[in-house]
């Protein structure tokens, strides 16, 4: 049986963004999901466990920390590895993402091998998990 594709959510209001990742995975069996927003989001994350979430700091309807602190509060969304991404580098963003449980931080302009090899990593790292618990 084949396995299913991981699974790549963006949530970033910025459609550059979203065209950048597109152009990234065009060439990998992923399943991937963009939201402009933390609103639009809601309903898919509520219902579904990506396998990396990759999530904008600066947006307009709500930042991307307070997000991921609702994030962590959603079942299926606790342990989901979440790769902040934004424009501003700041050591108090990098440091308050890190407490919230964000797994990684990428600064933008990002680079297309950055992005997959966090996806490798983290896709990778989440089937490992999995297989040590069907089988423990």
């Amino acid at each position: 049986m084949k396995k299913p594709n991981p699974t790549v959510v963006v949530v970033d209001d910025s459609a550059s963004v979203h065209a950048f990742f597109e152009r990234c995975l065009s060439h990998y069996e992923v399943d991937y999901h963009a939201f402009a927003s933390t609103a639009d989001s809601v309903a898919y994350l509520c219902d579904h466990r990506p396998d990396v979430v990759f999530l904008d700091i600066i947006m307009p309807d709500k930042d991307g920390l307070t997000f991921l602190q609702e994030l962590r509060r959603m079942p299926l969304q606790a342990e989901t590895p979440v790769i902040m991404i934004t424009s501003k580098d700041y050591a108090q963003d990098r440091m308050v993402a890190k407490n919230l449980g964000a797994v990684d931080f990428v600064v933008k302009p990002m680079r297309t091998q950055t992005i997959r090899e966090l996806i490798v990593k983290y896709t990778q790292a989440r089937e490992k998990s999995a297989s040590r618990t069907a089988n423990g």
